[in-house]
């Protein structure tokens, strides 16, 4: 069987899979409009609002990419009992997301990230938050409610999508690690400072290059291969994770291949927004390592995935055709 033909199977078969996400789920806003002066107040641009919108974000776009690949994404998290936490259930509703795995709480707060744009210039973030990890009660009440998930579903991969938002905590990251390996099935990470060095025993870890720097406290020239490889295999060691793959913004995509690396350069592209990439990355190698495909395949689709969304203004999910066309014409 051709590459070709074993990139469009796997594709295929995405339809048949479960995908379980674990982490800090969000609403992502917009506010766009117009800026024609300087605030007489201070030396900062005023902008004139001319429309707003509310989507999904931060582990729950990634839930949008699963299912933009064919596969059935289940959303794991803690959110607020708030009016945003009712909002971002009504919108994984709206977009084919199943609510069941949400659990909502008087303690938490739900995530709301504020994006003003004007013009497609991204001229500023607000983020409204409340960061500390679980309580101790509520860390039990999650994971009691993932053993029920697993219980009554059969997953083919699960990801762990972390913001540092206190959904994760390492207690929740060693329980559903544990139930993933005794179920045979990969476990990918998209990690974040807090639980860096938490995450011992998954298939793939994926940090960006700004992430496994502060992650191993060193410092790497961008560009330098061996070097980074050498980190790697550290990390790789260190977590006794089976794959590290490293996200090079530019350079493209690096990961770990037995004791040697493989790097899949940048495309060139008209780069509108990298928001969001990095979910995409992540959503589309779950997808392929569920399809069993090779590490090196799965770095080289994941990075040409993350490359088509970032021509996109916004954090939108990949276009599962134009994803398989962009690979097969390789």
């Amino acid at each position: 069987m051709s590459q070709a033909q074993l990139i469009t199977d796997a594709f295929a078969r995405c339809n048949q899979f479960n995908i379980l996400v674990v982490g800090d789920v969000m609403v992502d806003a917009y506010m766009w409009g117009k800026v024609d002066r300087i605030s007489p107040e201070a030396p900062v641009p005023v902008i004139s609002i001319k429309s707003h919108e509310e989507r999904l974000g931060g582990a729950a776009n990634v839930g949008l990419n699963i299912k933009a690949m064919g596969a059935n994404a289940l959303m794991c998290a803690v959110i607020g009992n708030d009016e945003k936490g009712q909002l971002l259930c009504n919108l994984l509703k709206q977009s084919g997301l199943p609510t069941n795995g949400i659990i909502k709480s008087d303690e938490r707060k739900t995530t709301v990230k504020t994006r003003v744009i004007s013009s497609n210039q991204h001229l500023l973030r607000i983020d409204d938050e409340l960061t500390a990890p679980l309580t101790e009660t509520l860390e039990h009440q999650f994971i009691e409610h993932i053993d029920n998930l697993f219980a009554s579903n059969r997953f083919d991969a699960v990801i762990f999508e972390d913001y540092d938002k206190g959904n994760i905590t390492p207690a929740v990251i060693e329980h559903v690690v544990s139930l993933a390996n005794k179920s045979g099935i990969p476990t990918l990470v998209d990690p974040k400072k807090r639980n860096f060095d938490n995450y011992r025993g998954v298939t793939l870890f994926k940090p960006n290059f700004k992430e496994i720097c502060e992650g191993l406290k060193i410092t790497i020239a961008k560009g330098d291969f061996e070097a980074l490889n050498e980190a790697a295999q550290m990390l790789k060691r260190k977590l006794g994770a089976s794959h590290v793959m490293v996200t090079l913004s530019e350079l493209g995509v690096f990961i770990t291949d037995g004791d040697g690396y493989s790097r899949t350069p940048a495309e060139i592209r008209d780069i509108a927004d990298v928001s969001g990439a990095g979910d995409t990355v992540i959503s589309v190698a779950a997808c392929c390592m569920a399809a069993g495909l090779p590490p090196v395949a799965t770095a080289q689709i994941a990075n040409i995935a993350g490359g088509l969304v970032c021509e996109k203004v916004g954090v939108v999910p990949i276009d599962k055709e134009a994803l398989l066309a962009d690979v097969i014409r390789r």
